[in-house]
């Protein structure tokens, strides 16, 4: 039988700049006698980066050492191949430019602002270099996707969902980068995963799955409750996260930078992740069919309970406001109208 590499053409080709950037950075640091400097072609450090600006990009194919490197290329491999299968070679391309250029432009205006408070030499001259990322925007695409998914690990011993990644991932880099000192790690993590968040929520185009026309319609954003941001962290605080997010969007959309979300986009919005949910994870995580039955099943009786949860928050608040005085019931990052719950969880008992 012959053997056939099933790997999507834009997945191919960041795998083979991870190898080739790779390389050629140890080639370089082995061939100019241990100077830090030297991978300043390639990996991004601070002071030389405005002379070499395409280190902006090459620095997230730079690994330093085996391990992040083979990390970089489970994350190319499994994540560019299943989001490029989903969203198409030109939406991950655009994704992958975002989340890599960005966050490590922002990276060095960090450290080159620590620098003028400090004036600590080596904060301009720290290296900052590798996909961490980039492995943050994949974990946030997934949540998107498919924020009910169970991963199953060791044959089932650890059980993860998938919705619990980010928050994970953020504290897992944030505790490294203070006990451990990889602070570059620790920066590359949360600008990471906010650009792809802010990306994803406000400003990517995708096809309207829940539209019964065939005309191609195309959504800007996702105003979709699960992927509000107080939804990426544990309940016990999402609260407190909402009403900071809530107070962060309602100046910027005062400024004119953000466009609030109507209540029909937030409906629309939870109607779309019904729709992308349906589908799961693709066997490249889960091989057993009968397993991933179950799993579909299991997504579907927890996507009722959030928008059962949603409803009761909602007309809680609502009553609460009632004897208050009346709201104006603009949408918000951290959810919608009560209709729009109610909406949401009709749909999801009809599926």
């Amino acid at each position: 039988m012959q053997w056939r590499v099933n790997i999507p053409p834009l997945t191919r080709v960041l795998l083979a700049l991870l190898v080739a950037f790779s390389v050629s950075y140890q080639a370089l640091r082995l061939g100019a006698d241990a100077d830090r400097t030297t991978g300043h072609y390639l990996a991004l450090i601070p002071q030389w980066a405005l002379f070499t600006p395409w280190v902006y990009f090459t620095a997230t194919y730079s690994e330093q050492n085996l391990i992040t490197f083979l990390i970089a290329g489970a994350t190319i491999l499994y994540g560019g191949k299943y989001l490029e299968r989903a969203w198409g070679s030109l939406e991950l391309g655009k994704f992958i430019l975002i989340v890599t250029v960005l966050p490590n432009f922002v990276a060095s205006l960090v450290y080159v602002l620590l620098f003028a408070l400090s004036r600590n030499a080596d904060l301009a001259l720290v290296v900052i270099q590798g996909s961490v990322a980039l492995q943050g925007a994949f974990i946030v695409a997934f949540k998107q996707l498919v924020p009910e998914h169970t991963v199953t690990i060791l044959r089932g011993a650890v059980k993860i969902r998938v919705k619990h990644f980010p928050s994970l991932f953020l504290a897992a880099n944030s505790l490294s980068g203070i006990l451990l000192g990889t602070d570059t790690a620790l920066v590359l993590a949360w600008v990471g995963f906010l650009t792809s968040w802010t990306y994803l929520r406000f400003y990517k185009k995708q096809p309207d799955l829940s539209s019964a026309s065939t005309g191609g319609n195309q959504l800007r954003g996702d105003a979709s409750e699960t992927f509000a941001f107080a939804y990426f962290w544990p309940d016990a605080i999402q609260g407190p996260v909402a009403a900071i997010a809530d107070g962060i969007y309602n100046a910027l959309v005062a400024l004119r930078i953000c466009t609030p979300f109507s209540a029909e986009d937030v409906e629309i919005g939870n109607e779309q992740a019904t729709a992308r949910g349906e589908g799961g994870l693709p066997n490249l995580l889960n091989h057993d069919s009968s397993r991933s039955g179950r799993n579909k099943q299991e997504e579907s009786e927890r996507r009722r309970a959030l928008a059962l949860k949603a409803l009761d928050q909602r007309l809680q608040a609502a009553s609460t406001n009632n004897q208050s005085q009346p709201t104006n019931g603009q949408p918000s990052t951290s959810g919608g109208a009560v209709d729009t719950a109610t909406s949401g969880t009709e749909t999801a008992d009809q599926k």
